[in-house]
């Protein structure tokens, strides 16, 4: 072959070569936030500093409405969903002339709440950029958890947008306003318009990837159900020296009660607290078999001599229903100790559960062992008259607003066209049957009678739901190339 036909052959192979390139959406998300990161990081940082927790509803109303106003901008239809007492839901929606399936991507604008006086780095809704370990993070209620995935669809749209690639399936936006409040009127906000959320699939954007680093494609998520328990000694505090060994002493009661929950392995050991577990199938093991193992590296992150042994390694550990002490409070410590006998000490119980378990029973089945224990159970706090009638009594509130895991096939049709779509953008990733954290996943599928897959974006180390919450830049732009490829999903 003549030298100048080869060298025009290798050069129009090289050029179609650099033109498909082009027209894959990571690839145009990638140019569009090289090309536009410092005014990209400045309209991130802006959306963060809008408060975001419940406490603050005016806060939650400026953001919808901020919201609302990106999505019309965008040329989408926008509104926002509402029942009674609740704050809205962000709703947008894009049809495409001819597509075949609609496409939801369900994110959360509301943070947990905070504590300023615990925030180091910057005050939580005074975002700023710091280089840690030659990379750099944005520091603010919400970075992580969740308003980098909308900020990265937002994004997103208007990369697909500069490239000319036209989405081709129908897309719906569903951000929520208190998802960290346990999403009690999700469901309500569905069912109230059902005819508007429906999808093919609902692409949960939350949470973080795998702490190796790399892209998670993840299948379900645990259940949530909560529970307090108060116990109650004297109506007052009493002198330990005058009444010690006498008057019984709510705090060391509550350790002994929940010290009987656990081994020292971390099996609960309620009875039945394992009971309906459903197996996971062999491609989701095989998916677990060849994910990612993190466990070395992260005991010395987070300076653990020891893990749990019961649930064997991490990625085992989430796939088992777990109990966990939030918080427990009783009397004083410190500068404000006093040598008194509390009158009263509570523990928040936090029950994570897997697909098999429904919360009800979960729940039922702590009260049943606290029972067990010689406890009167009550709902409400106790008369003088109960405290007087018996020896020990609990005060148990269950908690309404929670909600049972939910897995999805990893077989299924759009299942693998998600998998191939984030993929494209990002690599191999790590595809996992479950997630350790909570999402409400069963209201979404039951109310739009969905599938929900999830593909978060955020740093594992982000300080979700603590103080000083960040994401680094670099997941956040890999983010926007993530969406941009599930964006244009056909």
């Amino acid at each position: 072959m003549p030298a100048k036909r080869l060298f025009l052959l290798v050069f129009a192979s090289a050029f179609l070569a650099q033109v498909s390139a082009s027209q894959i959406p990571g690839a145009a998300a990638r140019r569009y936030t090289d090309a536009h990161k410092a005014e990209l990081t400045k309209g991130f940082s802006d959306f963060l500093a809008i408060p975001n927790v419940a406490a603050d509803p005016e806060g939650l109303k400026r953001n919808a409405d901020l919201l609302i106003w990106e999505l019309k901008k965008r040329g989408a239809e926008a509104q926002l969903l509402t029942v009674s007492g609740s704050p809205a839901a962000v709703y947008g929606k894009i049809d495409v002339p001819g597509a075949k399936h609609t496409i939801v991507f369900y994110a959360h604008y509301d943070g947990q709440p905070v504590t300023p006086s615990e925030w180091k780095v910057t005050p939580p809704f005074t975002p700023v950029v710091k280089d840690v370990n030659g990379e750099q993070r944005i520091y603010g209620r919400g970075a992580g958890d969740d308003k980098a995935a909308i900020f990265a669809q937002l994004t997103a749209l208007d990369a697909l947008h500069a490239a000319n690639l036209p989405l081709r399936a129908n897309i719906r936006f569903i951000w929520e306003g208190e998802e960290e409040a346990g999403s009690p009127h999700l469901e309500a906000i569905l069912n109230a318009h059902r005819d508007l959320v429906h999808g093919d699939v609902w692409l949960v954007c939350d949470g973080p990837v795998d702490q190796s680093g790399r892209q998670t494609v993840v299948f379900g998520a645990r259940g949530d159900a909560h529970l307090e328990i108060t116990l109650y000694g004297p109506n007052h505090g009493l002198h330990s020296g005058h009444y010690g060994n006498w008057a019984p002493n709510p705090a060391m009661m509550m350790a002994q009660l929940l010290a009987g929950m656990k081994d020292e392995n971390g099996r609960v050991l309620i009875p039945h607290f394992y009971d309906g577990i459903a197996p996971l199938s062999p491609l989701e093991k095989q998916a677990l078999a060849h994910a990612p193992v993190n466990d070395k590296m992260l005991k010395d992150a987070f300076s653990l001599g020891r893990t749990e042994s019961f649930g064997g390694r991490l990625l085992e550990s989430i796939n088992q229903p777990s109990l966990n002490i939030n918080g427990f409070s009783s009397g004083q410590t410190g500068a404000h100790a006093a040598n008194v006998i509390p009158p009263t000490a509570t523990a928040d119980l936090d029950l994570r559960l897997v697909v098999g378990i429904d919360w009800r029973k979960q729940q039922q089945r702590v009260v049943d062992y606290v029972e067990s224990h010689g406890y009167f159970v009550v709902e409400s706090d106790p008369s003088r008259e109960v405290l007087l009638a018996h020896p020990r009594v609990a005060k148990v509130v269950r908690d309404p607003a929670s909600y049972n895991a939910v897995r999805t096939p990893m077989d299924l049709p759009i299942a693998q066209e998600v998998i191939h779509a984030v993929e494209s953008a990002r690599g191999e990733v790590a595809l996992l049957p479950t997630m350790g954290g909570s999402v409400p996943l069963e209201v979404m599928v039951r109310a739009a009678n969905t599938h929900t897959i999830t593909v978060p974006i955020a740093n594992y180390d982000n300080n979700q739901h603590a103080a000083d919450e960040n994401i680094k830049l670099q997941n956040l732009w890999d983010g926007v190339e993530t969406m941009a490829a599930l964006l244009q999903m056909e």
